[in-house]
């Protein structure tokens, strides 16, 4: 198996699951409960947020436990939204469907959305928020690392610009864990399945002066922000997975770019196929193409065969045979954005499984074409 589908979801490092085992059947308390087991379970849950708070340069209260990614997000929009009761959010067009969806549905209760335009390479400016900031605005939410074609906005200026008009900023992280992450962001979503975590925990991290409503009400957990008994294993793993991803970013990251890099390369090679995402500021595991004359689709089925596994884009959307929003807004032509691949490189990814797409890729490629009534004209 050659596993290039890291962004969908990652394998569970060994390290974290050894963490996690005797929360499961040994230390399986309720941390809500006073006897021993559950005074137990509560200090693992203490000292998981304590080594969160310390990696992002916080304070452990300002960590908030949530089920998944888009929990999180919908913690950090819709919970500002119930706080603010109306007003106006910026976001971008090529956000993960989490923070569109929840957008929409806000825009159905009132609240105004700006859904920014993004240049070809899928990035939006500093320039661009504050030109769109009203007196109303209430929240910024502009995504770190794309999920689909990885680029990466500079969260840190664009911070300055909220910062400077007082209104908090979200950032959607889920693929921008080996990434630096303090970045001056008032609420920051992590997912515990893009990092060699367990599946089915996030987090929100929550900027102590910046208020929000819960979404989830019952028992009081998370700081009366997200009720519901604490998942102790998936939040010892989450702890566990970002403590060993943020030390050892540098060396996996020069390591994923020569990768990365060697794999864009050989696959410009290939007629009539178009780099998605910025050439260089991009996650360091991200390789996504558009083929003219073919369907993305088909492509994906060819190297499952061959056992290459990759997608057409976000795994969220992969039943969807719309045209990937991301890539449109970049100003792809609907026709040729049908024909995208996303490789997305990770911990176990090794020159041979490269060296193996950059031999199988083109021959599928060529065999389908030859079976399209589609021929295109591309421009480089």
């Amino acid at each position: 198996m050659i596993y290039l589908d890291h962004s969908a979801t990652t394998y569970v490092d060994p390290e974290v699951k050894k963490e996690m085992d005797r929360y499961f059947s040994q230390e399986f308390g309720n941390p809500g409960s006073m006897h021993q087991a559950g005074l137990t379970a509560k200090e693992a849950v203490k000292d998981a947020r304590n080594k969160i708070a310390q990696i992002l340069n916080c304070l452990p209260e300002e960590i908030i436990f949530t089920s998944s990614g888009t929990e999180s997000v919908n913690l950090a929009i819709q919970g500002i939204a119930k706080e603010k009761k109306n007003g106006h959010i910026i976001t971008t067009k090529t956000e993960h469907h989490a923070v569109l969806e929840t957008c929409k549905a806000l825009e159905k209760q009132g609240f105004e959305v700006t859904y920014l335009d993004v240049d070809q390479y899928g990035q939006v400016t500093p320039e661009q928020i504050e030109k769109n900031i009203k007196e109303n605005t209430v929240l910024v939410s502009v995504i770190y690392a794309n999920n689909e074609i990885g680029t990466i906005n500079n969260i840190k200026e664009i911070s300055k610009i909220t910062k400077k008009h007082n209104i908090p900023l979200h950032t959607d992280a889920c693929q921008a864990g080996i990434l630096d992450l303090n970045v001056g962001a008032d609420l920051m979503t992590l997912n515990g399945s893009k990092i060699y975590g367990p599946k089915g925990i996030g987090i929100l991290y929550k900027k102590k002066s910046v208020k929000i409503q819960p979404i989830i009400y019952g028992g009081g957990q998370e700081f009366n922000l997200r009720s519901g008994t604490e998942n102790v294993p998936a939040i010892v793993g989450f702890a566990k997975a970002l403590e060993l991803i943020q030390k050892n970013k540098e060396q996996e990251t020069e390591k994923l770019i020569q990768l990365r890099d060697k794999l864009i390369e050989n696959i410009q090679k290939i007629p009539k196929a178009i780099l998605n995402g910025h050439p260089e500021q991009r996650h360091p595991g991200n390789v996504n193409f558009s083929f003219a004359d073919i369907e993305g689709e088909s492509i994906v089925l060819h190297l499952n065969e061959q056992g290459i596994y990759a997608s057409t884009g976000s795994a969220c959307t992969s039943n969807d045979l719309t045209p990937s929003h991301v890539l449109t807004a970049c100003g792809q032509p609907a026709e040729i954005a049908h024909g995208s691949i996303r490789f997305t490189l990770g911990k176990q990814t090794t020159e041979k499984h490269i060296n193996e797409v950059i031999e199988k890729l083109p021959k599928i490629i060529e065999s389908l074409r030859k079976i399209s009534p589609v021929n295109l004209e591309v421009k480089k």
